[in-house]
């Protein structure tokens, strides 16, 4: 008998929050990312969880910051102009070593932009969260029911990192309904909580909580420590999928969340014609999934074709990894359109040319 349920993936991201034991929810409402902060409304507390919406984007993060040095499990949500509103918060919370998770539903920009689907937030969650040297993890599900298991996931990997984690979905995968099973995975038990602030107990010293280091050899110790760390996730936490790949690709395509959706169509489309297309679909954007692409690189004739819900913002991570051993390609639709399979295919047909 399956337990599967059909729900909405805002809806799935609160409560795969709650059944992984988040305890405090703020947040702001902002479309289309706005049912999240409903569902923690109508059902946190009836579970051993507090709901509080702030009064704006910096008042929640704030709130995750102080919730989070308790050593609680804490989230937000927000989309696109409210995550740029929350970076400098974000950034405390990195340098002070807080895990909490956050989710990006990215709507389309820039400025208020509209209520559409985009993927634009790439380099906002990827190079620009915040000021001074640090990054998160971030995560971009293409179903609901990979958004489900990775943010009930993301509270482990904060707590094992002691960093905040993104998960990161346009508006389309927010909205749509789909069925999923929720994991019955046991919470982790026993995590080392003895840095955070809660009191003296049984401790002979105070735990302070801090982002701000006056002394110049302490704050590169800190920064020392956090790229030590960085250097962990990079080699434990990239994640990727290849899909249809095989001998003699003509062309790979790097697509993640609903766009690679949109790609595994287009595959099916191009093999008709006798097009041989693959796709990387990456899960984590930092860390990147660079391994998928160096192992691929020997076996597309004509390179990689990026596409994106964006101006081209995945691009330079791709050419970074490719650099001029093969040709990088993009297509992509910004402003709220969602590119189809005819026009990607079309741009499929442009690159591979007279060699059908």
């Amino acid at each position: 008998m399956s337990n599967k349920v059909l729900m909405k993936g805002n809806e799935v991201i609160a409560e795969a929050a709650i059944r992984a034991g988040c305890k405090c929810y703020f947040g702001y409402p902002i479309t289309p990312q706005t049912e999240v902060l409903a569902y923690m409304a109508n059902n946190i507390r009836k579970r051993g969880g507090e709901f509080v919406q702030a009064e704006s984007e910096l008042a929640a993060i704030n709130m995750v910051y102080g919730a989070a040095g308790t050593g609680v499990r804490v989230m937000t949500s927000s989309s696109s102009p409210g995550i740029s509103l929350m970076s400098e918060g974000i950034s405390y919370l990195a340098a002070s070593e807080l895990p909490c998770v956050i989710v990006d539903v990215v709507r389309c920009g820039p400025g208020l932009g509209g209520i559409q689907p985009a993927q634009s937030d790439y380099n906002q969650v990827t190079k620009g969260l915040g000021h001074g040297d640090f990054n998160i993890p971030v995560y971009t599900p293409d179903s609901v029911q990979e958004l489900g298991e990775l943010v009930y996931e993301s509270f482990d990997i904060a707590d094992k990192y002691r960093t905040p984690v993104m998960v990161m979905i346009d508006g389309m995968l927010g909205q749509i309904m789909e069925p999923i099973e929720f994991s019955e995975k046991n919470k982790k038990e026993n995590i080392d909580k003895s840095w955070c602030a809660n009191g003296l107990g049984n401790r002979n010293h105070h735990n302070i909580i801090n982002s701000l280091y006056l002394n110049t050899n302490k704050l590169e110790e800190l920064n020392n420590r956090l790229q030590s760390r960085y250097k962990l996730i990079k080699e434990n936490e990239a994640r990727g999928k290849v899909y249809n790949y095989k001998e003699n690709c003509d062309l790979i395509l790097v697509a993640y969340g609903t766009t690679a959706r949109i790609c595994k169509t287009v595959i099916d489309e191009g093999e008709l014609l006798g097009i041989n297309l693959a796709l990387i679909r990456p899960i984590s954007i930092w860390p990147y999934p660079e391994n998928l692409i160096e192992d691929t690189i020997i076996n597309t004739k004509f390179g990689y074709l990026s596409v994106e819900m964006s101006c081209g913002q995945m691009v330079y991570d791709i050419e970074r990894i490719v650099g001029k051993r093969k040709p990088v390609n993009f297509y992509g639709r910004s402003g709220g359109v969602v590119p189809t399979p005819e026009e990607i295919l079309g741009k499929v047909k442009e690159i591979i040319g007279g060699n059908l």
